[in-house]
C-alpha cells in the first residue's frame, strides 16, 4: 500500500445487497469500511424485490435507499460512488479509484455482482424485468392467472414450463425452432402445456408489457409474460485481475465463508458461488446473507491479526 493511502480495515467493492449487508455487519463491529458503489444494480429494471422477508414487493431503488440510510448510522462506514481502476497486492491492497485518489485495505470484499446479456428474441430488452423474466422464484407468483410462455427446448426449460403450470392460467413452451424430444413433448402436453416449435420472429408489446409472441410462420401467441434464457456475466473483471479462481461460467469460487483462493480477498453475492452449488444464486436475500457471513469472517480474520490469535477460519479452504 502507498503511504498516501487512507487505510481501511475493509474495502467493499459493490454496494448491492451483499455489499451493503457486509458493510452493516462491519460497521456494527467498528471496522473502518469503505463501500464503493458503481450505481449499477442487476435488479434495477425489476418492479420489485421478492422473497425478502419484511421487504417483499419493495422496488430495488427503494431497498438501496433504505440500506444506505441504515449505514449512515455507523460512523466507521464510508460510502463512495466510485469504481476501482487498478489494484495492487502488497502488504494489503492498494486500490486506484476512477474518481481520483486511492485507498488502502487490509482485507478486500468483492460484491460487484453479475450483469445479464439477453441473446433474444428480438424485442426482449424493453420488457426485461417487467414482463420478461428468468427466475420463477423472483417473478413467478406475479404471473398467477396469466398466460405465460417459456422459450427454449432444453430439459431445464421443460422443467420450468411444468413448474409455471402451477402459477399461470395457460403455459406454452416455445422452442424457437429447436427440435423437442418427443418424450418431453408428451409430458408437457399431458399436463396442459402448449408446444410451439416455429422459429420466433420477435416479442411485441406496449412499453414494458408483453402482448404477443410473433413467429416466422403461424399465428402469433398472446402472452402476458415470457421466461427467457439470460446469460449472466461478471460486471467487473477485478476478481480475474486479482487471480481469484473461477468456474467455467465465470463465477468466482468461494467456500461457505466467502473466502476466495486469494488470501485476504473475499467475495459475496451472485458473482460468487461454492463448488457444490451448480449455478449462481440470484435471490437478493441470499446475496445479503452471503455478505453478512463474509463480513463476520473478515472481522474474525482481522481480530486474529490484531491480537496474534489463531484464526478459526484459516484452514477453511483446505
Amino acid at each position: 500500500m502507498s503511504s498516501n493511502d487512507q487505510l481501511f480495515d475493509v474495502v467493499i467493492v459493490g454496494a448491492g445487497p451483499a455489499g451493503m449487508a457486509a458493510a452493516l455487519t462491519l460497521g456494527r463491529a467498528h471496522r473502518t469500511t469503505l463501500l464503493l458503489d458503481s450505481g449499477e444494480g442487476r435488479n434495477a429494471p425489476a418492479a420489485a424485490v421478492h422473497n425478502f422477508l419484511t421487504r417483499d414487493g419493495t422496488p430495488p431503488a427503494r431497498l438501496r435507499e433504505l440500506g444506505r440510510a441504515e449505514l449512515s448510522a455507523y460512523p466507521s462506514v464510508r460510502l463512495r460512488h466510485d469504481t476501482v481502476t487498478a489494484v495492487t497486492v502488497l502488504d494489503g491492497f492498494h486500490l486506484e479509484l476512477a474518481g481520483g485518489g486511492s485507498a488502502g485495505a487490509r482485507r478486500l470484499l468483492l460484491a460487484t455482482g453479475l450483469a445479464d446479456d439477453l441473446p433474444g428474441p428480438r424485442g426482449v430488452e424493453p420488457l426485461w424485468g417487467r414482463s420478461a423474466f428468468h427466475c420463477p422464484y423472483c417473478h413467478g407468483y406475479e404471473c398467477t392467472g396469466e398466460p405465460v410462455a417459456v422459450i427454449g427446448a432444453e430439459p431445464a426449460r421443460v422443467r420450468l414450463a411444468l413448474q409455471l403450470s402451477r402459477f399461470a392460467s395457460d403455459v406454452a413452451l416455445c422452442t424457437g425452432g429447436q427440435p423437442l424430444d418427443p418424450a418431453l413433448r408428451a409430458t408437457l402436453e399431458s399436463h396442459g402445456v402448449t408446444v410451439r416449435c416455429e422459429a420466433i420472429s420477435r416479442l411485441e408489446g406496449t412499453g414494458d408489457r408483453l402482448e404477443q409472441i410473433v413467429f416466422e410462420t403461424g399465428p402469433p401467441l398472446a402472452r402476458a409474460a415470457v421466461f427467457v434464457v439470460n446469460v449472466p456475466r461478471q460486471r467487473s473483471d477485478l476478481a480475474v485481475r486479482l487471480g481469484c479462481q473461477t468456474f467455467a461460467d465465470g463465477c468466482v469460487e468461494v467456500n461457505e465463508f466467502g473466502q476466495t483462493s486469494v488470501p485476504g480477498v473475499y467475495a459475496a453475492g451472485d458473482m460468487a458461488r461454492r463448488a457444490t452449488v451448480p449455478m449462481p444464486m440470484a435471490a437478493v436475500i441470499a446475496a445479503a446473507a452471503g455478505g453478512t457471513v463474509a463480513a463476520a469472517v473478515i472481522d474474525q480474520d482481522l481480530l486474529g491479526a490484531d491480537f496474534d490469535l489463531p484464526n478459526p477460519f484459516a484452514q477453511a479452504r483446505s
